[in-house]
């Protein structure tokens, strides 16, 4: 297999990334995008090139020449177009979240194992820059037993709204948009423990608030401020069968000073703060010392990542390296968002015992 055909369903923003990283592949032909909107997937292919329009993803799924595609659609659809894609013979791509439950998030993993076919979950941070080279500093034991991570997304202001605010289109508000990936991103680092508990809380204090003025902020094709039903903000605590344990916190909108991005861990060794720059902090000759690694890009560049991921997904579809987000990963993931929803429901810790919410 020299040149990879790709098609991808959903022809949303986030499409855009996955296009971009397509479009200067030298081994992907992209050939067929989908979406239920004809007018937004006519653009796409206009100014990505591709040939192919379909309005129904079951038919581009049917089309034989096609061998893998990315799954850019609301979260309600990512379990059921990814197990149609398995079974379509396709390799895929699908964006983060992989489902809104677990129970479909394992009828995933079931297909997979079942079609023999790959899969990667669009853990994006996994592949930055920064996040590959950290990696290689934990995995060399630099930073000693990781024992303590803790990381932030908040936005003062900044609900999508539209489908990203309609709880059956998207399963909830930051924590499963943006709070996945930092969650992702710390366990990742930390080295996969097993989740032992969950305890968290959400909040629906503020709403959109679309009658603040002054601030600008990202709004979805279907904005409607009228149409909210997500929380503003949540925090967890997971605790993992080691001893480790992460501190969380993601917002929409929030009476806060500034917008904030961050991730830390914490080893025995050493620590490393991942954004909004990457620090690497160890001892030497009795002295703490913060390591400002040379690279091009110490502070996350979404593009690039992206580039990253598509080129490793590429790779993986060609048998020429091994999934760094399979979708075991997006499994236990979809365990803690879960977790953490149903804790903040029934105001307990949730404990997870053999991979199931107890």
């Amino acid at each position: 297999m020299t040149t990879l055909k790709v098609g991808v369903i959903g022809a949303g923003s986030i499409s855009s990334s996955h296009l971009q990283a397509y479009s200067i592949h030298p081994q992907v032909q992209l050939t067929a995008i989908a979406d239920l909107n004809e007018g937004r997937a006519q653009e796409k292919a206009e100014r990505f090139g591709i040939p192919r329009i379909y309005t129904d993803y079951k038919q581009l799924l049917a089309d034989p020449e096609i061998d893998a595609v990315s799954i850019c659609t609301w979260n309600n659809t990512h379990a059921e177009i990814a197990v149609a894609a398995l079974e379509a013979g396709k390799h895929v791509l699908c964006e983060k979240p992989l489902s809104q439950t677990v129970e479909q998030a394992q009828q995933v993993e079931a297909a997979v194992k079942r079609t023999g076919k790959l899969l990667l979950v669009g853990f994006v941070r996994r592949y930055s820059d920064q996040v590959k080279l950290l990696n290689k500093y934990r995995e060399a034991g630099a930073l000693g037993d990781i024992y303590y991570a803790k990381a932030s997304i908040i936005r003062r202001l900044g609900n999508p709204g539209g489908w990203f605010s309609d709880k059956e289109r998207s399963g909830g508000g930051p924590l499963i948009d943006i709070g996945v990936h930092m969650i992702d991103v710390c366990w990742y680092l930390m080295g996969k423990p097993k989740v032992k508990s969950v305890s968290g809380n959400t909040y629906r204090q503020l709403g959109n608030r679309s009658h603040v003025e002054g601030l600008s902020f990202y709004q979805a094709a279907d904005y409607d401020a009228d149409k909210n039903d997500v929380e503003d903000l949540a925090n967890a605590l997971i605790r993992f069968e080691n001893g480790a344990s992460l501190y969380v916190d993601v917002s929409f909108t929030l009476h806060a000073s500034k917008d904030e991005s961050s991730a830390k861990i914490f080893g025995t060794k050493g620590g490393a703060e991942l954004e909004p720059e990457l620090v690497i902090v160890s001892e030497q000759f009795n002295t703490i010392v913060n390591i400002e690694p040379q690279i091009d890009h110490r502070t996350f560049q979404f593009q690039s990542a992206f580039n990253n991921e598509i080129a490793h997904f590429i790779a993986c579809c060609k048998g020429e390296a091994v999934p760094v987000s399979p979708v075991e990963d997006g499994l236990e993931i979809m365990r803690i968002l879960n977790a953490v929803y149903q804790s903040a429901a029934e105001g307990r810790e949730i404990v997870l015992s053999a991979g199931e919410e107890g």
